[in-house]
């Protein structure tokens, strides 16, 4: 992403913005690990997304008032012993390249110019990213600098650019769709790495290993999100992350994983026996979640409601499993479905969109099926990535083998 499609971004939130306001956003820091170990760095997304700088404790302020808007990025100040220790930090000339705001100021400015904002009378009102997955979650910059605000400025009213973030994250632009592609290229070679390395008695690290390795192959250091890679009872952990199972005869091996590329993210998973020959019953499973997702494919299109999709999948893998005599009524599709079919993709990949209403064009999520047959031993799932178009919509993960045929083709 160039800076023109960060600055588009924040011309965007602008214009939801109508009171003379200050906008300001957080990159964040790593936390403590332990003793005097930090996690790796990883920037919060929306700052991302609104500006391309992804350097530690990096602040982001916007002036709006009408047509006036003066924007100001803070970054570290240069220190070449700690930059011994830790690298070289983010320039002035790179943060404006990096994200196109013109006036870089180092951090220790940030209280000074806000103070004088806030007093000047000129605004009464300061947007920030509240952002809590769960209410007992640790307070980041944003609740730190409302409480501040609440104390020290009481006359202050403070709002949430969450809506409006999840608004403008929902449709993909024409530069994060060319993104998801090649992230789907490297995808697939991990995949297939996966699958022409499987083998009775290999175990979930080394499947892992295989595609990590193909990843570090195009310079993608960590993959999307955390692998989920088991084999046989261990697929039946809809979430797993121990990789110390090993692959027996006959076992599936389930898979849930994806490459990053530009800060974009896609997630596709895929489902094989490990010694790479479908027995009966794990074609009759397979072939349900196959079908269940060509349909879906064969559906999904603009203004169909986004709730309808994952109720959609499920209706139609009833109806498949009925047909080979696991389900007699849907009240029984529980059994054998646990989770949705449906999650947008995108800086994230469970992505921060607003979901609630029609699908629209440039939309881009998962149709995820996933089916779990205790009695049988077979857990696995089909996950593809669906780009919404102007017509219906396109599976940008279709390379990567997922008939039958083509994963027995690949795994010979």
């Amino acid at each position: 992403m160039d800076k023109i499609f960060h600055s588009n971004n924040r011309k965007t939130l602008y214009k939801s913005i109508k009171e003379p306001s200050i906008v300001i956003m957080f990159a964040g820091s790593a936390p403590r690990k332990t003793a005097d170990e930090y996690y790796s760095f990883f920037a919060n997304r929306n700052f991302v997304y609104m500006t391309g700088v992804e350097s530690t404790q990096s602040i982001f302020l916007a002036e709006i008032d009408g047509a006036y808007v003066k924007e100001t990025m803070f970054i570290l100040p240069r220190n070449l012993m700690e930059e011994r220790w830790t690298g070289t930090r983010l320039g002035a000339d790179e943060a404006v390249e990096k994200s196109g705001v013109e006036n870089i100021e180092y951090i220790n400015e940030f209280n000074n110019r806000l103070k004088l904002m806030l007093t000047s009378g000129k605004y009464n009102t300061v947007y920030l990213d509240f952002d809590k997955f769960t209410a007992d979650e640790p307070d980041d910059d944003a609740y730190k600098l409302a409480k501040e605000i609440n104390s020290l400025y009481p006359y202050i009213s403070l709002k949430t650019l969450r809506p409006s973030l999840k608004i403008q994250r929902t449709i993909k632009q024409p530069c994060e769709i060319e993104a998801m592609k090649k992230a789907e290229v490297i995808t697939r070679e991990g995949i297939i790495a996966m699958m022409r390395a499987s083998r009775p008695g290999m175990y979930e690290y080394q499947y892992k290993a295989e595609f990590d390795y193909a990843l570090a192959q195009h310079g993608v250091l960590s993959p999307a999100f955390p692998s989920i890679i088991s084999s046989g009872s261990n697929n039946f952990i809809i979430h797993y992350y121990d990789y110390k199972g090993q692959a027996h005869d006959g076992d599936m091996i389930l898979n849930d994983v994806g490459a990053c590329y530009d800060n974009i993210c896609n997630d596709v998973s895929r489902g094989w026996p490990c010694n790479g020959k479908f027995n009966e019953r794990q074609k009759l499973l397979y072939n349900c979640a196959y079908n269940t997702s060509e349909y879906m494919f064969g559906i999904i299109k603009p203004g169909m409601p986004m709730k309808d999709v994952d109720a959609t999948i499920r209706k139609y893998n009833y109806e498949q499993l009925k047909e080979i005599g696991l389900c007699k009524n849907y009240d029984e599709i529980g059994k054998y479905m646990w989770h949705g079919g449906a999650h947008h993709v995108g800086y994230d990949v469970h992505d921060v969109v607003d979901s609630s209403g029609a699908i629209k064009s440039g939309m881009v999520f998962c149709v995820d099926i996933g089916i779990y047959c205790e009695e049988w031993g077979i857990g696995f799932r089909l996950e593809d990535n669906c780009h919404v178009t102007d017509e219906g919509c396109v599976n940008l993960s279709a390379a990567t083998p997922r008939t039958i045929k083509e994963i027995e083709d690949i795994m010979k």
